[in-house]
């Protein structure tokens, strides 16, 4: 069984969350602790993933369909321009162990990481 998390409690409805997209497996809204103007969080519905890489192994369709979501959000909210950053590992940033995107927007000249 997969470890629980807050994204799982927010695909289960048992934390709030203002969607911004759904799909049949795929969710889509606001980070909580933005990191930039636009900061928007694209996670699966299901809770057997951990990272991007195990979401690439075992279900490279589903790991599409975030990247489709993502375009389509970027495109709404910053004329389709946008970074889209998985985290990997908890030394890469990753703090929460449920495979997810961060679609990142409307940055300021070198504002985030550094580049």
């Amino acid at each position: 069984m997969a470890e629980e998390t807050v994204f799982g409690k927010i695909v289960s409805g048992e934390i709030p969350a203002k969607l911004l997209a759904e799909t049949e497996r795929v969710i889509a809204f606001p980070d909580i602790n933005p990191q930039a103007p636009v900061h928007i969080l694209v996670i699966p519905k299901t809770t057997e993933y951990r990272d991007v890489t195990e979401l690439a192994a075992g279900d490279p369709e589903l790991l599409a369909e975030m990247v489709s979501v993502a375009k389509q959000l970027a495109e709404e909210h910053a004329n389709g321009e946008y970074r889209l950053i998985f985290n990997n590992g908890a030394s890469a940033g990753q703090t929460v162990f449920h495979v997810h995107a961060h679609i990142i927007a409307n940055l300021e000249e070198r504002s985030l990481l550094g580049f």
